[in-house]
């Protein structure tokens, strides 16, 4: 299929090469945030397996994303999730694709400021010298206000569509590498040192799941994991908008896996061998540090420099939560286009080729969602990141089946497709479907995540629950007011998304 014309949606094609798709990819994962928010909570899981969990949860991910791989040569359309679900399943799944996506972001959104208003008055306490300010995140009011100016900045770098974007990404992406990477040098040179505070000593079974307790453990571990390492495929959403939709936001996704990777298993041994298993101190089973672990192991690791990781940790929070928005507003731009939603969802700008109406609405419930969270939640961090964990478990299940189906055809005409289009989709998708059930399980126990719950039940398993059923809700109300997609006239099997010459596409 040739995408050499214009996509109909508006946005602006061939703006991205494969360097900005995969700094795009590695902005939206945010190594930086994402094991600051995340490592201790791990390694309380499985404790000196830490690195084998995040070898368990890299594997699903890159199975699912030879499936992504697959059906963006196919169908390079910015729905992604949704389009490729309804042209494999039909329109009900496919909504519940799109939804599920839409939420996972949303909950990561929230995150991304959260951790960005810690870090910025962190930092700012560091310059100054007065350790009064870094206690403002503290207070509730403080927080949010904070948090919600947070994501009107990055509505508006993403109302002024990707040519703004891009700049601002090459510049904050490096930063937090490099100094991901100071860090990982200085930790390990200090462990064994006065600063250090773990008697462990590396272990090549520290890369052994089988030494892991129980299954429980490993599915609460892989849920955390798949939350450090989604983000990939945001290379995908921006296929219209990439130069070489077929191929190139393909290769930019399992690029950015792939090297993600690597940078995490060098964190989990780093943080091991420096801070330990501890439930005092710098210990990676002491709660106070949990909801930060980098905030407690900037100053005894780097020293005068850990300004520099508090930096990196808000300007990767920050450029994650610019680039983050790029994902559910061009799957809600196709689903305004494909008419899942209210036509005004398809409104792009004609200047900037972005698209206006679901950008402000993704910032507006974002928003809202955190300040709720941030009020009701004991530990708003860890109850979203668990709930982060059952959404990408649905919506990426969902696309790595939708991948066996729509190429069941063509699946045993080769080796390859056989292995792309069948094999690596089914059991990542079934890895998926398993953790999924799996932590939906767990999580009902009034006692699991933060120990919040409602009626008796805990308070992921009603986030996660809730946001699912709420999802199903309004697509009873979308079948009823605007049926046309619901009935396969804007969207099917058979659309060709390119070059459909009746005009649906």
């Amino acid at each position: 299929m040739s995408t050499s014309l214009e996509s109909k949606k508006g946005l602006n094609t061939g703006s991205l090469g494969l360097v900005a798709s995969v700094a795009l990819g590695v902005s939206v994962i945010a190594p930086a945030y994402t094991l600051t928010a995340s490592v201790a909570y791990v390694a309380q899981e499985v404790g000196p397996q830490m690195p084998a969990i995040f070898l368990i949860g890299f594997i699903p991910m890159l199975l699912v994303a030879f499936g992504y791989r697959e059906l963006n040569a196919d169908t390079p359309d910015s729905g992604t999730s949704f389009t490729w679900a309804t042209k494999a399943f039909g329109p009900y799944v496919g909504f519940m694709g799109g939804w599920g996506l839409i939420a996972a972001t949303v909950i990561v959104l929230s995150n991304l400021a959260a951790i960005a208003v810690d870090f910025l008055y962190l930092a700012l306490a560091q310059i100054t010298g007065n350790d009064s300010i870094a206690d403002l995140t503290n207070n509730d009011a403080i927080n949010i206000a904070t948090c919600t100016a947070f994501v009107a900045i990055a509505v508006y770098i993403c109302y002024r569509g990707i040519e703004a974007t891009r700049p601002i990404q090459y510049f904050l992406v490096s930063f937090q590498v490099l100094v991901l990477i100071v860090f990982i040098i200085a930790a390990i040179a200090g462990s064994g040192g006065a600063d250090a505070s773990s008697d462990l000593s590396f272990s090549w079974s520290w890369f052994n799941p089988f030494e892991i307790d129980s299954f429980s453990a490993v599915a609460a571990g892989v849920s955390l994991s798949i939350f450090v390492y989604w983000g990939w495929d945001t290379c995908l959403t921006l296929n219209e908008e990439t130069d070489g939709a077929e191929s190139t936001p393909g290769k930019a996704a399992v690029l950015t896996v792939t090297v993600v990777v690597a940078l995490y298993l060098l964190i989990a041994v780093a943080v091991l061998l420096f801070a330990g298993l501890g439930d005092t101190g710098l210990g990676m089973n002491n709660s106070e540090i949990a909801d930060n672990v980098f905030v407690a192991l900037a100053s005894p690791v780097l020293g005068p420099l850990a300004v520099l990781m508090s930096l990196a940790v808000l300007t990767s929070s920050a450029a994650s939560l610019q680039s983050t928005f790029l994902s559910p507003t061009r799957t809600m731009l196709a689903m305004g286009h494909y008419d899942a939603l209210p036509k005004r969802y398809a409104g792009v700008h004609p200047t900037y080729k972005s698209p206006v109406y679901a950008t402000i609405v993704a910032g507006a419930v974002t928003a809202i969602f955190y300040g709720v969270m941030r009020l009701v939640s004991t530990s708003v961090l860890q109850d979203t990141i668990l709930t982060l964990g059952i959404m990408i478990c649905f919506y990426y299940g969902i696309t790595a089946f939708s991948c066996v189906w729509y190429f069941r055809k063509s699946a045993f005409t080769s080796a390859r497709h056989f292995a792309l289009r069948f094999l690596s989709p089914l059991l990542g998708g079934i890895a998926l479907t398993v953790v999924f059930v799996k932590t939906l399980i767990d999580s009902a126990d009034p006692d699991s995540g933060s120990g919040s719950s409602v009626f008796g039940l805990g308070m992921v398993f009603v986030i996660g629950v809730g946001i699912i059923v709420l999802g199903a809700l309004i697509m009873v109300y979308m079948r009823i007011t605007r049926p046309d997609f619901f009935e396969g006239r804007t969207l099917n099997e058979e659309t060709q998304i390119f070059e459909d010459p009746s005009g649906l596409a």
